[in-house]
């Protein structure tokens, strides 16, 4: 992949050109964040140079230079993608029944099963789609993802030994069946494995994650992490809620101590009314998340070991490197639909896991229509069309194209259209201010993989003046 990287501005003379940058106060004590909007060429710069910096200069000599390369990749990474990915819903059925779950009760009680056969038909529909648009050697990926896919192991371990030279595969899982077999099964075949733990102990994780009896699980997740040791292609996700908050940081200890490789620390999608009753104020969860990530931080400077927090990561490349990001809920529009694509076991297609259990965005069903076809129907151009700029609030706002305005599941069903906010704006804002900040420190590394960078092209980068 080729992308961008924008490197910080330490400061310099400015003189010359009228200035396109809007200032953004970062919280740091010495330095601000400029922002032109539109290309979100960026730039960090000493707070006693500011005047003299918006008022010409290298940055804006350079953005000049740069502004309409800028924009041409921001408008083909926002309106010209092909999606690459499915989340391959196998079952609408779980076997938890989690409070913040945006799948309704009624299916993960009863819902529908997919046997080996469509699975294979499914894939092979699916393979046949992505091969239309993608190159040879870039494989298509394969989410198994749910509810609880492995209800359905026999399934989707048949269609992962089956397409195996086809996509790269996934699985994101409570980990409640993930026993010693389906671990060899897994690791041997290279499969990136997701596991959900909310807490550093049984009596904070199970408040959330709990069986349909009310019964904890935590113990089946730490016995996966344990079993996973050493596996470089796992993650855990941790949701934050209410429940959790207070305890994010020893969540960070817990993880590092177990060696797990990365983690994603995510605020809860309020689509259902459920998730709504455990969300965190947003500057309760921006406190409590900024502290995890400072305690990941000194666990690196101390180990020698990093702890990625995935989705943080991800925010930091969207300002260093945007068409490199990994993740793409947090840009306008948002992957749904444009990058990734999701299938329910009855094989009906939605923008986004997020949407299963919403009719409204049915957009079609694999067994009966084209894909293409599918991604051109109204549901999903309702979520493929979503912009900042047409979202009040946003469409004004400095760092709009670093944070995207997610979700828009939940701002349909929790704020009534596709309009309106998402649930934690202040989180996402001050969550780029924290970014900005290791950036002026030069800390920004420590937070993100090892090599994030390889394949990219600096195409801007001006240092201290």
């Amino acid at each position: 992949m080729t992308a961008t990287s924008q490197a910080a501005l330490r400061g310099g003379p400015g003189r010359g050109s009228p200035s396109p940058f809007q200032p953004f106060d970062i919280g740091h004590a010495t330095h601000i964040a400029v922002v032109e909007p539109e290309t979100a060429f960026w730039g960090v710069v000493r707070k006693d140079r500011l005047t003299e910096t918006l008022a010409g200069g290298e940055l804006l000599d350079t953005y000049f230079a740069k502004a309409e390369a800028f924009r041409r990749e921001m408008d083909l990474l926002r309106f010209h993608l092909k999606p690459s990915a499915v989340y391959f819903n196998p079952t609408e059925r779980c076997n938890l029944n989690c409070s913040y779950c945006y799948i309704p009760e009624s299916m993960r009680r009863n819902g529908q099963h997919m046997d080996k056969a469509t699975v294979l038909d499914a894939l092979d529909r699916l393979h046949t789609y992505f091969r239309g648009h993608m190159p040879e050697e870039r494989l298509p990926q394969v989410i198994f993802h749910g509810a609880e896919p492995l209800l359905t192991r026999e399934a989707i371990f048949a269609g992962i030994e089956a397409y195996g030279d086809r996509f790269r595969f996934g699985v994101q899982t409570n980990a409640t069946l993930l026993d010693d077999a389906a671990v060899a099964f897994l690791t041997a075949r290279g499969v990136g494995i997701g596991l959900s733990l909310d807490g550093p102990v049984a009596d904070i994780s199970d408040r959330t994650r709990r069986r349909w009896n009310g019964g904890g699980v935590f113990d089946h997740v730490v016995r996966a992490i344990d079993r996973l040791d050493g596996y470089p292609g796992y993650n855990v996700i941790c949701t934050m809620t209410t429940q959790n908050l207070p305890h994010l940081s020893e969540m960070v200890d817990f993880l590092h101590d177990r060696r797990v490789p990365a983690c994603m620390l995510n605020v809860t999608r309020c689509t259902l009314p459920g998730a709504r009753d455990g969300r965190g104020d947003d500057g309760a969860v921006a406190a409590a998340y900024i502290a995890a990530l400072e305690q990941t931080h000194r666990l690196y400077r101390e180990t020698g070991r990093k702890l990625v927090v995935a989705n943080f990561a991800n925010i930091l490349i969207a300002i260093l490197a945007p068409t490199a990001r990994r993740l793409m809920c947090d840009i306008s529009p948002c992957g749904g639909g444009r990058s990734f694509f999701a299938l329910a076991p009855n094989g009906d297609l939605f923008p986004c896991s997020e949407f299963i259990g919403l009719p409204a965005f049915n957009g079609g069903n694999l067994f009966r229509q084209p894909v293409q076809e599918i991604l051109e129907s109204p549901p999903f151009r309702l979520v493929s069309g979503r912009k900042v700029e047409d979202v009040a609030g946003c469409d004004s706002c400095v760092i709009r194209h670093f944070c995207g305005s997610p979700c828009p599941a939940e701002a349909h069903e929790m704020n009534g259209g596709m309009e309106q906010k998402g649930a934690f704006c202040h989180f996402y804002e001050e969550q780029v201010r924290y970014a900005l900040r290791l950036i002026a420190d030069g800390r920004h590394e420590d937070f993100l993989w090892d090599g994030w960078d390889e394949g990219t092209e600096i195409a801007c980068a001006i240092g201290a003046l």
